[in-house]
């Protein structure tokens, strides 16, 4: 009777540690989310399930060209997975002709699917502040940006983490490409 009653105990503490770490897991490390329309594509497609990882920015800064999740302020439990284009203190700007500029440099980078067509809000050069990121989809006619007032400029404190691993679909599953090729 004493050995059962010492598995039962033992296995309560059992659970409850699961529990604690999945808890943890879940709140403070990783965080799952479904990417919902084409704005991230090629990198992220419609449907794609994926991790974002909560733990890197408290350990260093946000760098250019990964691709972050951050709420959408306007509706609770929703968030936007956007690439980091432009960081806190420089000067951007996107030209009629869809050039983006950094400090006045022509940006090159391979992850926009199409040159710019509307730059919004970036036709007019945008300073950022000491905390503040200049974000963009994929997929730049097709994504609600930075260039629009219902995202607007990224806050870092706002910044949920790093998205870096694909868990769906199966036959895509793997880390998600974060550095300039």
């Amino acid at each position: 009777m004493k050995a059962i009653f010492k598995e039962i105990i033992s296995l309560c503490l059992f659970l409850i540690i699961i529990l604690g770490c999945t808890y943890l897991t879940v709140n403070y490390a990783v965080q799952r989310t479904e990417i919902e329309g084409v704005s991230m594509e090629p990198a992220l497609y419609h449907g794609d399930q994926i991790l974002v990882d909560k733990l890197t920015y408290r350990f260093r800064e946000p760098k250019r060209y990964e691709i972050i999740a951050f709420p959408y302020r306007y509706e609770q439990d929703t968030y936007f997975v956007k690439r980091i284009i432009g960081l806190p203190g420089e000067k951007v700007r996107i030209d009629a002709q869809g050039t983006i500029f950094i400090n006045e440099e022509a940006l090159d980078e391979p992850y926009g699917l199409e040159t710019v067509s509307q730059p919004g809000f970036a036709c007019t050069p945008r300073i950022l502040g000491k905390d503040e990121y200049f974000v963009l989809g994929d997929n730049r006619n097709d994504s609600i940006d930075s260039r629009d007032s219902e995202v607007g400029l990224v806050r870092r404190q706002e910044i949920i983490g790093r998205a870096f691993f694909r868990i769906y679909p199966f036959t895509s599953i793997g880390r998600i490409g974060q550095e300039k090729k």
